[in-house]
């Protein structure tokens, strides 16, 4: 948000690179009349910069009044209904009416995307730009025209414009036109593979100048008088020898936007070193099964049968659009391939373009299944109706969605982390627990402090250490006792930001049974139960910070 207002007030595309412009800039237009105040710039590392720089910007401005937040979610809250409408014309134009309205409904009551659908971030963005570039491509190579080309090189420009992952759309174009290129006949493949690669050409070529655009055609971060706190070289020079000299070679040649470049570097750089949370365990970095496990325990049994049911169809010939599947299965193949890849493993939310293939694909089995008889028709529309009944019934937890099969949300965090369990979403639930429990002291482990101050919110809880605490601050001196309730929200329990399980300081407190679940990823831990499991325990200690000062956080 802060770098939102502060690209459209001062042409600072450099205070937060990591993420291109077009969500950020959709969700401060409603800022664009408002004469915020801006806390100065103090020359620190960019996201330092950013994200310190954003938590006072949006304390000074908003407060605990959400009123400003309120306006810049309902702004970028058109990515997802544009989602929805893409996803309703791409699977009606490929597979029908049916096709469409139940693709539709998947959609609209997926977990997984209603966790997101209201946030200030890209995966909503990017699920959108992905379908419609893929769909207005196989529209341009079923009927070629100029205006449509036109359509699917804007299209893959606004996509470029939203998430850094957007270039994924290069080899799901490829395989596309490799596959058009085969099923030609013998005597058209010639023809058909120029005037599609043509195509491809002209697509990137109008996709790059769409991403200009949202640079204002500059190709430097930060406008004159503001440099980088880390140059591009500096940034890139982590990465591998061949890496690091195509990332230089293109800034050399200014033939991508400096903040760009920047942001392509960062995600190189956190998916070398971000550890992962998966089943109970910290690794140090990603697993290749990790997304697959997530895709089990966070879709909706309802999706993952109706999935089957579409595989079956597929497999049987009951489905026979074998050009219409190949559009729909290849973007999502590639995007699932690549994420298992890729060594980021930080939650469902990378997953989102996949899941809206999935429910077009899901939508085409079903409706072609219920097209043969009575009792296929009954079996998808129950399918269908335990998919909405599973997600209506987390509302309005669902960033904590897992399906019925591994324990619900109520039993996420034992099995995941971060943006599958905890996305620091739970500051107005923990203010009401206070306001619940006033004259009780507390302690708060809160995974997104120092970026967001709890206080803020009327949240008056001791500050516990976290991961980003050890380097920006922020937490308070713990005596060797504490008295009270201590609070550790989701993300802190389960150590997913430190390298190892080890040096988690708050793994004492895994084995125990909290008092309380606070949006099913805030725990409280009560005096009166922590000392009976010491007891039970031979007065065994709980182990807080062992770099805060090497305290401990005993039974009082």
């Amino acid at each position: 948000m802060f770098a939102g207002y502060m690209m459209w007030k001062t042409g600072d595309y450099g205070l937060n690179p990591e993420h291109p412009p077009l969500a950020k800039l959709l969700a401060t237009l409603p800022t664009l009349r408002d004469s915020l105040w801006v806390p100065p710039l103090q020359g620190r590392n960019f996201k330092t910069e950013a994200y310190l720089g954003g938590r006072d910007w949006l304390a000074r401005n908003d407060g605990a009044s959400q009123h400003l937040v309120f306006r810049m979610r309902a702004s970028v809250e058109l990515l997802a209904v544009g989602l929805c409408l893409i996803v309703f014309l791409a699977a009606r134009e490929w597979f029908g009416d049916v096709a469409g309205l139940f693709a539709l409904t998947l959609v609209v009551f997926d977990p997984n995307i209603l966790a997101h659908s209201a946030l200030v971030t890209t995966d909503i963005g990017v699920s959108c730009f992905f379908v419609a570039s893929v769909w207005t491509f196989y529209r341009y190579a079923t009927r070629p025209t100029a205006a449509r080309l036109l359509v699917a090189g804007v299209a893959t420009g606004l996509l470029l414009a939203t998430k850094h992952s957007g270039i994924l759309i290069g080899p799901m174009l490829v395989l596309l036109i490799a596959w058009e290129v085969f099923a030609a006949p013998r005597e058209e493949r010639k023809r058909t593979a120029l005037r599609l690669t043509g195509a491809l050409v002209a697509i990137a070529f109008i996709g790059v100048l769409v991403l200009w655009s949202f640079y204002g055609f500059r190709y430097a971060a930060r406008p004159a008088g503001l440099q980088l706190s880390t140059s591009l070289a500096e940034y890139a020079a982590p990465l591998s020898h061949f890496q690091s000299a195509v990332v230089l070679g293109v800034a050399r040649l200014h033939l991508l936007p400096e903040s760009y470049l920047m942001g392509l570097v960062d995600v190189k750089l956190m998916a070398l070193f971000y550890p992962t949370y998966l089943l109970g365990k910290v690794y140090a970095h990603g697993q290749w099964y990790y997304f697959p496990l997530v895709i089990a325990i966070k879709t909706t049994l309802g999706l993952l049968a109706l999935t089957g049911l579409a595989i079956f169809a597929a497999i049987t010939r009951r489905l026979e659009k074998r050009r219409e599947l190949v559009y729909v299965l290849v973007p999502a193949v590639v995007y699932l391939a690549i994420a298992m890849a890729s060594g980021m493993n930080i939650g469902a939310r990378h997953l989102l373009p996949m899941y809206a293939f999935l429910a077009i694909f899901a939508a085409a089995g079903a409706s072609v299944l219920m097209g043969r008889s009575r009792g296929w028709a009954i079996l998808c529309v129950v399918l269908l109706g335990a998919h909405v009944v599973s997600s209506l019934v987390v509302f309005p937890n669902e960033i904590a969605y897992a399906n019925e099969a591994w324990g619900g949300p109520k039993n996420v965090h034992n099995l995941l982390s971060d943006a599958n369990v905890d996305w620091a979403q739970q500051l107005l639930q923990v203010k009401e627990w206070q306001d619940r429990n006033g004259s009780e002291e507390c302690w708060f482990a809160y995974f997104a402090r120092p970026e967001i101050d709890p206080a803020t919110y009327g949240i008056h809880c001791h500050a516990l250490p976290t991961p980003d605490t050890q380097g920006l601050g922020g937490e308070e001196v713990i005596p060797a006792t504490v008295k009270g309730a201590v609070l550790i929200s989701a993300g802190d329990l389960s150590g997913c930001e430190w390298p190892s399980g080890k040096v988690n300081p708050y793994r004492s407190f895994q084995p125990l049974r909290p008092a309380e679940t606070i949006d099913d990823s805030v725990f409280v831990y009560q005096r009166q139960r922590c000392c009976s499991h010491c007891r039970s325990a031979a007065e065994r200690l709980l182990a807080c910070s062992e770099k805060a000062r090497r305290s401990t956080c005993a039974c009082a």
